[in-house]
């Protein structure tokens, strides 16, 4: 009992679990920073609407390509080394944004700055992972998790004020500071101490085992489903509000929803520790299901602002706790693969998942089917859910 006890007091905040969640801050920071802003800077240099989403899109694409490398790399060569190598080519990307001058030198820009994120978060996840402690690890990636949640909150809003202020030069500016800060903090970190626990076995992988952890398939793939929901309002909540005349209802949006992750998350780290991934999990689901719905079938100033906060329940606090699944489940030498799948999986439904969900709307028929599609979507995922984690225990000793 008394070593129970201790292990429930473990320390969350630790110097290094600062360093590494302000890592994961300002690098998703640079993201959402530019993502507000980039397709804006593309017309402004005589792209099409289509080219613009393009250039959008091949973030996602490049991320996907360097998760595909990143997960056996990060084992095989080293955390370390294969983090900052990637974020230095994230670094260098921010800078050739200046030297960009038509829109075709700014897709390959684009891609390889998605190579360059990619990676760079796999390799922060993976650290982070290590340092939290065993007996609150769902609790302590719920708070790590908070520094994508105030990079939505306050990412696009300030780089649409930098851009309408200063123009795209000041947020390529903005967004080189913010790349440079993480190299900074890694460095600061001893991660050999943490990389020596997990030293692989002496194994050569052969096909989908370099690339996927195949334990990690299933939650990653319901996990993507419910991320559906979310691209859906992230891609065309403003083409909504303008259609409902709700621009100042919808402004608030993602504002409301990161303050809802801030409690929620937490909240929901610790339910899972006491052996409740599968509570989470459904109730995450049935929130995002009902939350899309009624903003499709009953839209009104208060049912966005409850669709927020019930969709911050759905992905924004499902996410973090799926993580928390795979990486609590998955072999320890085996770990950096079963991030990569799960977060690969997410950059395909990201990726792609506009422009399926584009199909369901037009100007003639409205945007709000587009929500329906995705409500029934999200729901479709409950079933794969229980199927995968109908044999799921906690076992605090799994990734040890």
């Amino acid at each position: 009992m008394i070593n129970e006890n201790k292990n429930n007091n473990e320390k969350i905040f630790t110097r290094d679990f600062f360093l590494i969640t302000g890592a994961l801050l300002f690098s998703a920071l640079v993201m959402y920073t530019l993502m507000s802003t980039i397709t804006q800077h593309a017309t402004t240099m005589g792209s099409t609407a289509s080219l613009a989403g393009l250039v959008s899109g091949i973030y996602v694409f490049g991320g996907l390509c360097s998760r595909l490398y990143s997960g056996n790399a990060l084992q095989r060569v080293g955390w370390k080394k294969i983090t900052l190598t990637f974020m230095s080519i994230h670094v260098l990307a921010c800078f050739l944004y200046f030297f960009v001058d038509n829109v075709y030198l700014l897709i390959i820009v684009r891609f390889i700055h998605g190579i360059g994120f990619g990676a760079t978060i796999n390799g922060i996840a993976t650290i982070a992972t290590s340092i939290m402690p065993k007996s609150r690890f769902s609790e302590a990636f719920g708070f790590y998790m908070i520094g994508t949640t105030i990079a939505i909150g306050i990412g696009p809003s300030f780089g649409g004020l930098i851009f309408d202020k200063l123009g795209s030069h000041a947020c390529f500016a903005i967004a080189c500071l913010f790349a440079f800060i993480p190299v900074i903090l890694i460095l600061l970190i001893d991660v050999n101490k943490y990389n020596k626990r997990f030293i692989p076995k002496p194994k050569v992988y052969k096909g989908i085992d370099k690339v996927l952890e195949k334990g990690a398939i299933g939650v990653s793939l319901f996990t993507a489903l419910t991320a559906l929901g979310f691209v859906s309002l992230l891609s065309f909540h403003r083409l909504y509000a303008s259609q409902l005349h709700l621009e100042s209802t919808f402004s608030w949006f993602f504002i409301i929803y990161s303050i809802c992750l801030l409690i929620t998350r937490p909240m929901a780290g610790r339910l899972q520790d006491r052996g409740g991934d599968k509570i989470v999990c459904i109730v995450g689901i049935i929130s995002q299901t009902i939350g899309l719905l009624i903003i499709a079938l009953i839209p009104s100033p208060v049912t966005i602002i409850l669709c927020a906060i019930l969709v911050s329940l759905g992905f924004g606090t499902f996410s973090s706790a799926c993580t928390a699944i795979i990486t609590r489940k998955s072999p320890s030498y085996r770990k950096t693969y079963a991030i990569s799948t799960f977060m690969m999986f997410c950059d395909v439904t990201i990726g792609f998942g506009p422009a399926f969900l584009g199909c369901f709307a037009s100007k003639a028929t409205g945007y709000g089917q587009l929500y329906i599609v995705a409500a029934i979507i999200t729901l479709l995922s409950l079933p794969i859910c229980l199927y995968t984690l109908k044999d799921y225990k906690l076992s605090l000793n799994s990734s040890a």
